[in-house]
Order: structure tokens, then sequence, then C-alpha cells
């Protein structure tokens, strides 16, 4: 039988690389699945070998202790790769064939995948809508960052790239289209982004770096990207962005000071739960980046809020954060007309399109983000670099399809 090596959540603050079964088409028990998917019979799926799989800031959540994540739960939701076997119930992917997997994993047959709602499926996850690989509470499907991976409904979930030189040329950009290029180009969309807008992105990590990048391409004309790291600002002004240092304070001043006004027409959350309050030696205050978004945007404005939010925190500053309530504004939202849009990217509706603009020389995602590839051992490396706030995106490469 063929190994498989994976990265495992080991407790707060660690990960290891771990020996796991080669997946089959049978969901089995194992950390984090839920009992009503073990026996589960996955003939609509395929099992992909592992092209590029990424470190996502929503794992790190994980990996700090500040969700219920369980031990040895494999890791890994935004996964590139190459089939390898397909279920007796697959008919058009085949053996050979590239494919970016979807973060969120989604059935095609209830009535929320029809209305292109992918991100809360209905079929894939016993305990709530939606589903994702390797992530707590998503029903326990194994995550990615593996050598094998378990790919179900696969005719559905999987994009084939057209050509698989030109994919591989290009991997470090396809390789986003999993998660954090759509999700930030979802921030964008539904924060309202369009020709002559302005922006404010709210966090400089790799989701923030992609939804200013996002709003590039939907023809913002002026795009600001705030953080307190300095080497993430750098990163953002290094393809065109205007910055804000929130360690000198909140945004609304020093937006005036780039547009004239201390307002913008659009906003968009990539920071989440663990937000950090304004100005020099900040302390974790979870409504800080809701509430900083809708003092800036316009009356009538939207935020697309595509950063995570979760309903159980054990290290939450409160026993109200610790389950997911935060003390937002919504009299400044309701007063303001502002409009929310929360919750996973339904991936599906985006990935093709960005697919083409990227294989054809329209954006440059892993350079805005800069993406840097790293061998699947070294991943415990690339995640302490991470938390740490290295200005990077961390491209694991398990089987050495990347130069």
């Amino acid at each position: 039988m063929t190994g498989n090596k994976a990265v495992a959540y080991k407790g707060p603050g660690k990960v290891e690389i771990i020996d796991i079964d080669y997946p089959g088409f049978e969901l089995k028990d194992g950390p984090g699945v839920n009992p009503a998917n073990v026996g589960r019979q996955v003939r609509h799926g395929v099992i992909l070998k592992t092209v590029a799989t990424n470190i996502c800031g929503s794992d790190q959540h994980m990996v700090r202790g500040r969700t219920t994540a369980p031990v040895d739960l494999v890791l890994g939701h935004e996964i590139t790769g190459e089939v390898v076997e397909v279920g007796p119930d697959v008919e058009f992917i085949k053996v050979g064939d590239i494919c970016s997997v979807p973060f969120n994993i989604s059935c095609g047959r209830c009535r929320n995948c029809k209305e292109r709602k992918t991100g809360i499926c209905l079929n894939v996850n016993p305990d709530r809508p939606g589903s994702a690989y390797g992530y707590v509470d998503m029903g326990g499907w194994v995550g990615g960052q593996a050598n094998y991976v378990l790919v179900p409904y696969a005719d559905w979930n999987l994009l084939k790239f057209p050509d698989r030189d030109q994919a591989l040329e290009k991997m470090m950009d396809l390789t986003m289209l999993s998660d954090i290029f759509p999700t930030g180009f979802h921030g964008a969309v539904t924060a309202g982004v369009g020709v002559g807008s302005t922006v404010y992105i709210a966090g400089a990590g790799p989701v923030g770096l992609a939804a200013a990048t996002s709003a590039q391409l939907l023809g913002a004309a002026v795009v600001i990207v705030g953080d307190m790291n300095t080497d993430r600002l750098a990163q953002a002004r290094s393809f065109g962005c205007e910055t804000v240092d929130l360690s000198k304070g909140g945004p609304a001043e020093q937006i005036e000071q780039i547009l004239g006004v201390p307002e913008v027409d659009c906003g968009v959350d990539a920071v989440g739960f663990e937000a950090k309050g304004h100005g020099a030696g900040a302390h974790e205050a979870p409504a800080t980046v809701l509430n900083s978004l809708m003092e800036v945007a316009a009356a009538g404005g939207a935020l697309g809020i595509p950063g995570l939010y979760v309903t159980g925190d054990p290290g939450g500053v409160d026993e109200a954060a610790k389950k997911g309530s935060l003390s937002i504004s919504l009299g400044t939202g309701w007063a303001k007309s502002l409009s929310f849009t929360t919750g996973q990217c339904p991936v599906m509706k985006y990935n093709r399109g960005l697919m083409m603009a990227i294989l054809h020389d329209k954006v440059h995602i892993a350079r805005n983000v800069n993406a840097t590839a790293i061998s699947l051992e070294d991943a415990p490396k690339g995640y302490a670099e991470f938390d740490a706030g290295a200005a990077r995106k961390y491209v694991l490469n398990p089987n050495g399809y990347l130069s």
C-alpha cells in the first residue's frame, strides 16, 4: 500500500508530520469525524496525489488552540492535485487530470448547491450546513496537507485545468483558487467593489492581499489595506495598494489623509475573530474590525466579511466571545443602511473565472501574496513563521511537483 504522510494538529501551538492511511472510498472513524459520517460510501469520489496544498490563516486559528479542534486532526483545506484513482460512480474526471479543489465540500444535489450556495451544502456535514476538509466541526473529511487525499462528489467539486503543462507552470498562482483568491474576491464582490470604488480592507494577511488584488481586478480606484505588521503592509504596497498602519491608531484619520475624506465606498474584513484593537500595544478586541468598518463605510455601503468568526473559542477574551457573541455596534450599521455578507465563500461561484484570469496573465496572485513553496516536512516551521507574522503565503509541496 502507498504510504501517506500528513500534517496534524497536536495541541495548541504544535503541529507534526504523522503517518496516516492511504485514502479509500469510505469514510473511516478518526479525529473530528462525525459519527454519522463513519462508513459513508464515497463511490462518487477520487483520490488525488497532492500537487500543492497551502497553509491558511483559518488553520492557524485551530493551531493556536482557538477552536475545539481535537488532537491529531489532519489539517489542510487548500488543495490542488492530480487524480490517481476514480470511484466507480465518477463519469467525467479521469486519472491524470490536474484539478483545483474548492475548500468547501458540496454535494451538487441539495437546494443550496443548486442555488450556488456551495458554502452551506446540506448533505456533507451532519452537524450543520457547510463543510470543509481538515477543519473542526465540518464533518470530519480528512485534510489535504498530505501526500494523498479523498475528494467526494468529484464530477461536481473538481475544477479541471485545461492543459497539464500550463497548469504545472502556473501552479503557484493556480493553487490559490482552492480558497484565498475566491475568498478575497467574494469579500470584494459582496462589499460592492466596482469601477472607481474606494475600498478599505482590514488585514494584510494572504486573504486581505487576495481581496486587494480582487478589488484591483474589479476596477477599484483606490485600494487601502490596514494592518499592524509592517512587512505585510509593505507587501500590499508592492502591487499598488495604499496602506494604513493600525499600530498608530484607527483607520479613519489615515484614510482621510489618503482620500481627503474619512470614509470609503466599500469595506472588507479579512481578519476575523482574533482581531486586536488599534494603537501600539493593543490587546485582543474581537469586534474591532467590524465596528471600524462600519465607522469608515459610507452610508448605503456594504461590508464583505470573509474573515472567520466561530461559535466556540476557548481562548475568547470573555464568556460572550467564547460563544461568538461580540459587542458590535449594530445601531451604526442600521443608521447608515449598511449591508453585510458573512460566511464561507462559495468557491465554485468564482473559481473558473479566476482560473481564466490567471491562465491569460490578467492577474498574478502568487506574486501579490508572496507565495513560497516549502516541503511537507517543513510545515511545522512554516506554521511557526506564519504565526509570527511572516509576509508570505506558504505552499506545501508534498510530492515534488513544484520546483
